[in-house]
């Protein structure tokens, strides 16, 4: 990647422009032609660096139930477990981590009428789990990944959620708004990836009966009522040189829960941030995410964390093979069904660091 490519990344990871023709706007920003981003769009795929441009949209705004789950397993069933697990569409994240006795760790959405503790516990049982921690959210103090590609440093700056830190029997971030079926044909639309196309949006409007303009204030008022967070990229980011990502865990006395998560969510390594229950075997209560470009720069920004909270038990759980990455479709196939499938085939090669 030049310099160029450098720009061009941090310019559609923060917010892609939602325009008739957004590759024209984003070569004027940076003072090459319409075809040249494309073309070199088309190449930051093809490397795998860019994963996709699309919709982020919130997943319990959508209705869908969704938590951290943690699972045990021998280490010769690891890659079995895995990848099975991997055939469910509800699974976005899929890691295997290293530093604890937990060493795979993924994120899984179901439907609103979906069962997300007998989801978990069907998986563990097919797939020969030793135990299994169901970890939801009870406080968002972070949510967001951002990095500065031209300074190669993770840059997550105002991702905070609304209503941040607050933890209520019913939060205002866990509430599910109401969504017609014509919603979710847009909805449907908005979260494939987009086509490198001068007029990449002309399509989709087309398929929904209606003009871009009107397309594009649909997504404005999906933004409003805050069940779209943003249109935007993702990276790969290890392809992208943030080859280094620890989830690192603390363990939080309970009267400083609040305190400590706002302390953590201000620094600029830190892309997620949430608390979650305990259990008898895992005392830590505060997850902070962190992606850096060597263990040693992770290390240093825990450091940092620790000497800003005065928290002092803490684990590093470094990832060392990732499974499965990628963005939740909503409404789409029936869960049910994928449980008969056989796992696709790029599902199989996992990226070991």
């Amino acid at each position: 990647m030049d310099l160029t490519d450098r720009k061009l990344l941090n310019l559609i990871q923060s917010k892609f422009p939602m325009v008739e023709r957004p590759y024209q706007e984003l070569g004027v920003e940076l003072e090459i032609g319409e075809e040249e981003v494309i073309s070199r769009l088309d190449e930051l795929k093809r490397q795998n660096v860019v994963r996709q441009i699309s919709a982020i949209f919130d997943t319990r705004r959508l209705g869908y139930k969704t938590t951290l789950v943690a699972f045990a397993y021998e280490p010769d069933q690891l890659n079995a477990g895995a990848l099975f697990i991997n055939r469910h569409p509800g699974v976005s994240h899929n890691y295997a981590r290293e530093g604890s006795y937990y060493n795979l760790w993924f994120t899984l959405a179901v439907p609103p009428d979906g069962d997300l503790q007998g989801t978990v516990e069907w998986m563990a049982q097919e797939t020969g789990a030793l135990n299994f921690r169901v970890m939801p959210t009870l406080r968002f103090f972070k949510i967001g990944v951002n990095f500065d590609m031209v300074q190669q440093r993770s840059a997550a700056h105002n991702y905070s959620p609304d209503n941040v830190g607050e933890r209520t029997p019913v939060p205002d971030w866990n509430q599910a708004q109401a969504v017609s079926e014509f919603d979710k044909s847009v909805i449907r639309e908005l979260q494939e990836d987009l086509p490198l196309a001068p007029r990449p949006f002309d399509a989709m409007a087309k398929r929904l009966g209606m003009d871009t303009a009107q397309l594009f204030a649909l997504a404005d008022e999906y933004q409003d009522r805050k069940i779209m967070r943003r249109f935007s990229a993702v990276l790969h980011h290890r392809r992208s040189g943030f080859r280094s990502n620890a989830m690192v865990v603390w363990q939080v006395p309970p009267e400083r829960a609040e305190e400590v998560g706002m302390t953590m969510a201000q620094h600029s390594a830190v892309t997620h941030c949430y608390e979650r229950p305990t259990f008898p075997d895992w005392p830590y209560s505060h997850f902070s995410m962190i992606h850096a470009t060597t263990p040693e720069e992770c290390e240093q920004i825990a450091s940092e964390i620790s000497e800003a909270t005065q928290i002092k038990d803490n684990l590093l759980l470094y990832s060392t093979r990732e499974y499965k990455k990628t963005r939740v479709r909503y409404f789409v196939e029936d869960y049910e069904e994928f449980w008969e499938s056989e796992p696709e085939p790029e599902l199989e090669e996992a990226v070991q660091d």
